[in-house]
């Protein structure tokens, strides 16, 4: 009876595990709901490697559809491992919610996806801009120095927020150390800005910051509520510098 039932019970098993996940629709701003992240056969764990964290990008990719509102594959999966870094560290106080910034793309794209990882989810999809000194339509040029108005790479954990020049404005602590460390020193945060936004959809290019990841005044509010109080962001680009040196990704 036991040699039975053993195999039933093992194909049972792996046929839940590998039940499809359901597609969701292209989004523009509100939330996408998709099966729950930590339910998924390649749910990140405590254990989890290299390879089943790009499953888990994978299967999230496919199931939140982002290619279909532009996010890059790599900026995905690397968002997720140091995400999972920091989760393990425990870094974060606040661990369902990360934010993927993908310079790969021009500043005319929404390139700033907010997602929820727990619910699978994506929260909204908008503009950023990028450093003055970082280039025009693409982000080409980054640093860590005081004063260059350039952006700066790597992860990230959201803080307080402050009210200043720029309203309501939102700390950022960059973690990694010779890439975005000085970023509270540099007074490098999420602000609102007319300069960013679909009111410059016909511009040659989206204006620039001082090295912010600024945002359309319009959607300031709900981007710093959404991800305020020790969430994960992240800032990507296909630096082979930054991608073969960052410790959280390499790790």
């Amino acid at each position: 009876m036991k040699k039975t039932i053993l195999p039933l019970i093992a194909c049972f098993l792996v046929s839940f595990a590998l039940l499809p996940v359901l597609k969701a629709g292209s989004n523009t701003g509100a939330a996408v709901n998709a099966p729950a992240f930590n339910d998924s056969a390649a749910s990140i764990d405590n254990t989890a490697s290299s390879n089943s964290a790009e499953a888990v990008a994978n299967s999230l990719y496919t199931t939140l559809n982002l290619k279909s509102i532009g996010l890059s594959f790599d900026a995905l999966k690397y968002a997720l491992k140091g995400y999972r870094q920091l989760v393990d560290n425990g870094t974060l106080s606040n661990d369902e919610v990360l934010t993927v910034i993908d310079f790969s793309q021009p500043s005319s794209k929404k390139r700033m996806y907010i997602l929820d990882v727990k619910n699978n989810k994506v929260l909204l999809n908008t503009y950023v801009a990028h450093g003055k000194n970082t280039g025009l339509q693409y982000a080409e040029h980054f640093s860590n120095r005081p004063e260059s108005l350039q952006s700066s790479l790597g992860f990230y954990v959201t803080k307080s927020t402050y009210s200043g020049k720029h309203g309501t404005s939102l700390r950022l602590e960059g973690l990694e150390k010779g890439w975005n460390d000085r970023a509270e020193e540099r007074a490098v945060v999420v602000h609102g800005a007319e300069y960013i936004g679909s009111s410059r959809a016909d511009a040659a290019y989206m204006g620039r910051s001082w090295g912010c990841p600024a945002v359309p005044q319009s959607q300031v509010g709900t981007v710093i509520n959404l991800i305020k109080g020790g969430t994960c962001l992240f800032i990507y680009h296909p630096s082979a510098d930054y991608l073969q040196e960052s410790q959280l990704l390499n790790s």
